[in-house]
């Protein structure tokens, strides 16, 4: 089971929703709304994501890979709302 970092949950505050260890086989985190409505799940399990990079190989090599996601992703993540852009804002 994924451990929902800090780092993702002051992000979730910031945009309004609530994020719980996904129940969803392969996905790190459900994302719900205030009202606790299921929006979707994100987060592919067995990857590495920003705050996990930053606690096990440190800053550089978390900004170094958040550069290469944020380059790899560019298409996902511009539709605010959506699945990636979510992933985006909450895991990088």
């Amino acid at each position: 089971m994924y451990r929902i970092k800090p780092y993702t949950l002051k992000k979730a505050r910031k945009l309004g929703v609530k994020v719980l260890p996904s129940t969803r086989p392969g996905k790190k985190i459900d994302v719900y709304s205030k009202t606790g409505q299921y929006i979707t799940s994100v987060g592919a399990r067995g990857y590495y994501d920003y705050p996990t990079y930053l606690e096990y190989q440190g800053r550089e090599v978390a900004e170094k890979r958040r550069k290469m996601y944020k380059k790899r992703h560019a298409a996902d993540r511009i539709v605010k709302g959506s699945r990636g852009w979510l992933a985006d804002q909450l895991l990088w």
